[in-house]
């Protein structure tokens, strides 16, 4: 039986913003093929939005509507960046020290 520990965090949430969790041994499955596929995404969005954010602080001319905007586009991002550092330190603590020696 798998443990809450050994569950997989996904880079979605269910109703009610909950978190949902994959149960797998297969990490070449489809679901966990398709969340790798999801946090590639959301961090190369991410990473889309800090660039955008540097040239934004940068320009005089950038409203405050514009940064308001900015701002709320990049809390999403960070909230989606935190859910999958969490759900990959919880892969790593749960990993076998011994799969990744050198």
């Amino acid at each position: 039986m798998t443990t809450p520990n050994e569950l997989r965090l996904l880079p979605w949430t269910g109703p009610g913003d909950k978190p949902c969790y994959l149960s797998t041994d297969d990490p070449d499955g489809y679901m966990s093929r398709l969340a790798d596929g999801i946090e590639a995404i959301q961090l190369g969005t991410a990473n889309e939005l800090l660039q955008e954010a540097s040239e934004a602080l940068d320009n005089q001319d950038t409203s405050p509507d514009e940064m308001r905007c900015l701002v709320t586009e990049l809390t999403g991002a960070m909230r989606d960046v935190f859910r999958i550092a969490t759900s990959r330190g919880r892969l790593l603590a749960t990993s076998d020290p011994r799969e990744s020696a050198y």
